[in-house]
């Protein structure tokens, strides 16, 4: 049996392996429902087992697919595969931290505009490399910044905003961009619960993640495609791009892609700082990077994920709409959530925030304990955790700008449940049931 026939004959066993293994299982009144969870068919682990044949590893085939196709979907020029969308987020910020931008590069001790409710990656790379995050309060029912406090918030050290797209829903990107286009700042899109959003800005329906200065994307099993872990940022400038590769690949000078040399023709005829005149390029290093790849392999996944996608997120707003419309006759008990208007999101989620006559904390132990997973926005109030222990001490190291009273408001009275594809209309009336009884138990 000759190589390519037994190559052939393994995946097609792989996709007899999942088919009959792999199979979703079927949804029975009593079974947890989980907040989210990956959906996977034998394409999926064809890909897995077919790069795991090539034994190449580290980036390559796959990868190049995946950039390409997942740019193409954003409609930007430039896509960077990463470990995870916590190293998109580091990638990113990094990036405008480079000397290559001159007098917008940020500097230590210059500021950066977010947003304290949300997932602490989006401002740790922030806080790690000795910049400042200022720090606005939040909108319900949209729960993102809210863009009045922007104006307060600037000063003569703001160099950037970087903010997310919460649980899918855009934040008021005209706003923002106006905002940031006013004042000459960096605006980084946290894409990683948004993957599919849209937003009308200057008459043109665009991608989340592709408004601003660079976007950054996680493939992290709950999210919107899986590799299990993965991530990617993306932007549609070349220098950024240049210097978003460099962190990636170890800081590195070189762009040429590993296992391949000189593809520049100028590998040993530059004289860079102050290395010697003709210094192996491949060796020359412009950036304090790290390596932040993927694996082949994780790309392999996300190439089969991306043939899917368009009926995920299709999926997801569906879910969305049947519990907003189930959930109708509690809006005297909790707020639901609104979409940003002038956009349509790709949800990562279902929000609620209970009113003042509901206890939010026994009414998630209720719904936890009648089989539905529930989650909290994330930190909540990232500035109340033992992370910030601290610096709240110093009183150094972040600004607040107003109050945070709808952040706290969300730390201590809001939760939601899943909308990913995998949900079906049976579960859903089985949530809706079950916070149906979770409100009115504890209201009453």
């Amino acid at each position: 049996m000759g190589q390519q026939e037994l190559h052939d004959k393994i995946l097609a066993l792989v996709a007899e392996y999942a088919d009959k293994y792999h199979k979703p299982k079927a949804y029975h009144e009593g079974d947890r429902i989980s907040y989210a969870s990956r959906i996977y068919d034998k394409q999926e682990m064809m890909n897995l087992v077919d790069s795991a044949l090539e034994f190449w590893l580290t980036s390559g085939r796959y990868t190049d697919e995946f950039e390409s196709k997942l740019a193409n979907y954003l409609g930007v020029k430039y896509c960077s595969l990463v470990n995870s969308g916590s190293s998109a987020n580091l990638n990113a910020f990094m990036a405008l931290t480079s000397p290559l931008l001159k007098d917008r590069k940020i500097n230590r001790g210059d500021e950066v505009i977010t947003v304290a409710a949300g997932f602490p990656t989006t401002v740790s790379p922030i806080i790690q490399y000795g910049a400042v995050p200022v720090f606005v309060d939040i909108t319900i029912p949209q729960y993102n910044i809210d863009v009045s406090m922007l104006e307060e918030a600037l000063s003569e050290k703001t160099k950037a905003v970087m903010i997310a797209h919460t649980l899918g829903n855009p934040f008021d990107l005209k706003a923002v961009k106006t905002f940031c286009d006013k004042h000459n700042l960096w605006l980084v899109e946290d894409n990683c619960d948004a993957l599919g959003s849209v937003y009308t800005i200057d008459g043109a329906e665009r991608k989340t993640g592709t408004i601003g200065d660079i976007g950054t994307s996680s493939f992290y099993p709950p999210h919107h495609i899986t590799m299990g872990e993965g991530g990617a940022v993306y932007t549609n400038n070349p220098l950024l791009h240049k210097i978003i590769r460099s962190f990636r690949d170890w800081g590195r000078d070189c762009s040429c892609p590993s296992g391949k040399d000189n593809l520049c023709g100028q590998r040993f005829l530059k004289q860079y700082g102050e290395l010697p005149l003709g210094y192996d390029h491949k060796y020359v290093y412009s950036h304090f990077g790290y390596n932040l790849k993927a694996t082949d392999m994780q790309a392999a996944i996300g190439c089969a994920q991306l043939e899917k996608f368009v009926s995920f997120v299709e999926r997801r707003r569906y879910n969305f709409e049947y519990l907003k419309k189930g959930l109708a006759d509690l809006r005297d008990k909790l707020i639901l959530p609104e979409a940003c208007p002038g956009s349509r999101p790709s949800w990562f989620g279902f929000m609620l925030t209970c009113r003042e006559n509901v206890s939010c904390l026994e009414v998630v132990k209720y719904i936890e304990n009648h089989g539905v997973q529930t989650r909290r926005l994330f930190a909540g109030n990232l500035i109340k955790h033992p992370c910030f222990d601290e610096l709240r001490v110093t009183g150094e190291g972040y600004r607040i700008v107003g109050s945070l009273k709808n952040t706290d408001r969300i730390m201590n009275d809001t939760f939601w449940v899943g909308v990913y594809p995998g949900m079906t209309d049976e579960k859903l009336d089985c949530m809706i049931k079950v916070i149906k009884e979770a409100v009115n138990t504890v209201a009453s």
